[in-house]
């Protein structure tokens, strides 16, 4: 339903909701006014049930409108539509589809494709049906642990760039690191490289004007993803962009997890050491990866850069296949809940994640319930600290159904672990900007890399062990006699564990 629409029914629920309880107008009118509430309550109700959700949800918002007036609509509004997207991102969904079929994918037959196991390339095939991105066997991956690896490269490749720069953040902070980039992006900027900033209009909302207007004034294209606009019908602030792409010069590109911040270099004491992985991508995954960039930066700004001097790319030696994956509300409907599903159930030896929120799926906790049962060595890793209440006792209120299957769970201890991985069998892994969590299969934009039988599978692995060290194992005989206040806030927190 358009928002022009809903604000009509509401003003005029409202209306009919007064007019019947605090008016003196005659019957006739009151009854005229209640039944107007009551038809446009049950149209309401009877488009929701035309949406096929599961029967429980659907009942809960019809209950929800019919007995809670005007204020279950409200709420339904800004709650109960965010999982189905409908007219919100229609547009872009609808331009991205258009520009897939224009720029079909080439083909990129490989040797290469014959040293997958056959899992692998069945999961591979599934994601280019799922997301209509291909495997490439001509790319380059190569891994940067933590921010003391990231930013210092970054910097260097910004430094370097002579043609263009395309960036977007979910998070861009105006502090040290933040500032350092922002230099360097002006100053290319004066020198005449092409320079193109996207930030999100809630993750980037404590960057300054002044940082903002710096920008623009050297020449920096800037444009805010979904900023927050007055109006109270604006059902668009609970979407946020969270990719975290870099683009230079159709040479080298950056992913990961690692927004713009001090604190991804540990510099802010209530976090400490934060713990993270980012990733450079080069040849023909990066052409993928871009196209990312410039759908973002056509919904934004309204150009259209989907040319063949930004798709092109330098080529890069065979190191194994790489399938970039958007996801989000300009994809298909939870296509990365769909491929985290079919890693897990596809796993023969080992299913390791880790993970800042895990808030999963019914499906996914199914799929992770299975595995353990079948002898698979199941292992999820959080933080033992959360950067918020809510997450920090949603996530751990899953505890209990896995580790009474037989699901090894970590909480690591050196600081805050922000990564986001899969690795299955240890032989192919995803790692991007997705956590395991609701928010992330059908609210944020997202952004992955699946890798198969590359050296950079091979670093992850390395490094889960690695923080394994800085992690403790939850105890499944003491975890079942933590007290109830926790269980308490466990169960408390978990009730809004859909948009956390």
């Amino acid at each position: 339903m358009k928002p022009t629409r809903q604000f009509l029914l509401c003003i005029t629920m409202i209306l009919c909701f007064g007019i019947v309880f605090f008016s003196e107008q005659p019957t006739f009118i009151k009854g005229t006014a209640a039944t107007l509430y009551g038809a446009i309550a049950l149209s309401i109700c009877y488009v929701l049930m035309l949406e096929n959700r599961s029967p429980y949800k659907t009942l809960l918002w019809i209950y929800a409108i019919l007995f809670f007036p005007i204020i279950g609509y409200i709420f339904f509004i800004y709650s109960g539509q965010l999982q189905v997207k409908g007219h919100l991102f229609k547009q872009k969904r609808l331009h991205d589809y258009e520009q897939a079929q224009i720029m079909h994918h080439e083909n990129r037959s490989s040797e290469k494709w014959t040293h997958l196991h056959e899992s692998e390339r069945e999961f591979s095939k599934l994601i280019t049906a799922l997301s209509n991105q291909t495997i490439s066997f001509s790319s380059q991956t190569e891994i940067l642990k933590n921010g003391d690896e990231k930013f210092p490269r970054l910097l260097q490749e910004l430094q370097a760039a002579t043609d263009f720069i395309h960036i977007e953040y979910y998070i861009f902070r105006s502090d040290r690191i933040g500032k350092e980039i922002i230099a360097v992006l002006c100053k290319k900027a004066k020198e005449g490289v092409e320079v193109r900033f996207s930030y999100d209009g809630i993750g980037s909302l404590t960057m300054s004007d002044g940082d903002i207007s710096h920008l623009k004034e050297s020449g920096v294209e800037v444009y805010s993803f979904l900023p927050i606009r007055k109006g109270f019908f604006n059902q668009k602030f609970n979407f946020r962009n969270h990719r975290k792409v870099v683009v230079i010069d159709g040479r080298i590109g950056f992913v990961g997890g690692l927004n713009v911040g001090d604190e991804y270099l540990g510099r802010n004491p209530d976090f400490g050491f934060w713990r993270d992985t980012h990733m450079l991508v080069k040849g023909e995954a990066l052409r993928d990866l871009h196209r990312v960039f410039l759908l973002d930066w056509n919904y934004v700004s309204g150009d259209s850069l989907l040319t063949e001097r930004y798709l092109s790319v330098q080529p890069a030696e065979d190191e194994g296949g790489v399938q970039i994956v958007p996801s989000g509300p300009d994809t298909s409907q939870g296509v990365m809940s769909y491929l985290y599903y079919s890693m897990i159930t596809s796993a023969k030896k080992s299913v390791w994640i880790v993970t800042p929120y895990f808030i999963p799926s019914k499906e996914i906790r199914t799929a992770l319930l299975i595995a353990a049962v079948k002898g698979i060595d199941v292992r999820v890793m959080v933080p033992e600290k959360n950067d918020g209440f809510l997450t920090q006792y949603a996530t751990r209120s899953y505890f209990s159904e896995l580790l009474q299957y037989g699901v090894k769970v970590y909480t690591y201890q050196k600081g805050f672990h922000h990564q986001k991985t899969i690795i299955v069998d240890e032989s192919y892994a995803t790692l991007g900007t997705a956590n395991v969590d609701l928010r992330s299969f059908h609210l944020n934009f997202e952004v992955n890399v699946f890798m198969f039988r590359t050296p950079t599978v091979q670093t992850l692995v390395s490094h889960y062990l690695g923080d394994i060290k800085n992690a403790i194992e939850i105890d499944k005989e003491a975890h079942f006699k933590r007290g109830m206040a926790v269980r308490t806030k466990e169960s408390f927190s978990r009730l809004f564990s859909p948009v956390l």
